[in-house]
């Protein structure tokens, strides 16, 4: 009988979080000139500012989750990338710190307080309601961005395919191109 992993969610969802964003990504350098950076309904009113927040935000927990000191500077400049591709480049490096960050999760670093250094005061949370706490934000903003993509010349993507193994029919040749193999995503 397998045991109990409390950690084997969080890695999950930091494969999903990657595979999830690249295919989100991928769909937006597909976009026509002006698509990106044109005025959409949403909380942020472009695909470029949302994908913009998405990286931002994941470089201010990330580094707090690593014992870094980062905070507020990774919100000095509201939209760090003007296109799809330099952007792109910048989630999937922040995706891998966060999956490294996660491969290397213990029950005992679940429980584990990340200091967020937010200016004037120092936020004390558990490991694991950051790393939910991100993984929502995450879901919460590539799916304003999916709906966003609906009124594009791009389709939206499919990007809740990769957490249940029945799924991997579907994650075709991405796990592979990533690197990854079925085996590491699933354990």
């Amino acid at each position: 009988m397998p045991t109990f992993d409390p950690v084997r969610s969080f890695r999950k969802l930091a494969y999903n979080n990657a595979l999830a964003n690249r295919r989100l990504l991928q769909a937006c350098a597909a976009l026509k000139p002006g698509e990106f950076e044109a005025p959409r309904t949403s909380f942020f009113p472009s695909i470029k500012e949302t994908l913009n927040h998405i990286v931002t935000v994941d470089w201010f927990y990330v580094d707090g989750m690593e014992g870094g000191t980062l905070g507020f500077q990774a919100f000095e400049i509201d939209e760090p990338f003007d296109d799809v591709a330099s952007l792109a480049q910048a989630q999937a490096e922040v995706d891998r710190r966060l999956m490294a960050l996660c491969e290397a999760l213990t029950p005992e670093k679940l429980v584990s307080t990340v200091r967020l250094h937010r200016g004037d005061r120092i936020q004390e949370e558990r490991m694991e309601d950051v790393l939910s706490h991100l993984f929502q934000h995450q879901t919460h903003h590539r799916g304003q961005v999916h709906a966003m993509l609906a009124g594009t010349s791009v389709a939206p993507p499919q990007l809740d395919e990769f957490i249940v193994a029945d799924d991997a029919r579907f994650r075709g040749s991405e796990v592979a191109e990533l690197g990854w193999s079925e085996e590491t995503i699933m354990r």
